[in-house]
């Protein structure tokens, strides 16, 4: 049984991009754990652009989501969503130490470095702090993989800088894809109608392409970062 982390910068993140590797994973008898990075912060005077509300509807639909997933814990961090980039590198490198340290992974997921939204590349970054060689978290983990999230992932600027060119296809049955479309609907606030890229359907579409790149019925792709045998 392997211990696997899925870090997420927003609650739905971790769903678009290994929601159906989360329920393989878990089919497999693996313990897998989820920490979403951001939310309100801690100003006293509140989060600048979102209510306290907004974020107590999608952790309620996170909680929902990857529960039925079969995810064992889920983890809310408190860096403040959106403006974090703007906060001293240390600070963000602390708390994401912190947070990846507690669940002692074996197996670690994380955003594509070069997602659109900074908060994903921040979040790429602190953890590619944690998991120097020469920590005990980096000793650890023996893989890392990077997903790609629906919007973020493809609306950047590939001919400028890298696009997500995926090197490990994760096959999913059936069972695991359906599980992956049924948690997404789970986040109402977060989904939208098709054509939209961040719509079930279109999650589906990806899926089902994914696996077309090698042969199989729906796979989802990622970017191998680190593998030490």
């Amino acid at each position: 049984m392997a211990n696997v982390l899925v870090l997420a910068p927003h609650a739905d993140d971790e769903t678009l991009g290994a929601g159906g590797t989360i329920a393989k994973h878990v089919d497999e008898g693996d313990d897998v754990s989820v920490v979403i990075a951001t939310g309100p912060g801690t100003a006293s005077d509140g989060h600048p652009l979102f209510t306290q509300e907004e974020f107590d509807t999608v952790r309620s639909e996170a909680s929902r989501s990857l529960k039925g997933l079969g995810v064992s814990r889920v983890t809310f961090g408190d860096l403040p969503a959106v403006t974090y980039p703007q906060e001293p590198v240390w600070q963000v490198n602390k708390e994401v130490h912190r947070l990846i340290a507690e669940h002692e992974p074996e197996i670690l997921y994380v955003p594509f470095p070069f997602d659109l939204h900074g908060d994903h590349r921040s979040l790429f970054h602190a953890a590619s702090v944690a998991w120097r060689p020469n920590t005990e978290i980096g000793q650890r983990i023996k893989r890392v993989l990077a997903y790609e999230v629906q919007s973020e992932t493809h609306w950047n600027v590939p001919y400028l800088e890298p696009g997500f060119t995926p090197n490990v296809w994760i096959s999913l049955s059936e069972s695991q894809l359906e599980r992956k479309l049924e948690a997404l609907r789970c986040y109402a606030s977060q989904m939208y109608p098709f054509p939209h890229a961040r719509s079930v359907k279109a999650v589906e579409h990806l899926a089902r392409w994914r696996g077309s790149q090698q042969g199989l019925d729906a796979a989802e792709g990622f970017v191998l970062i680190k593998e030490t045998w």
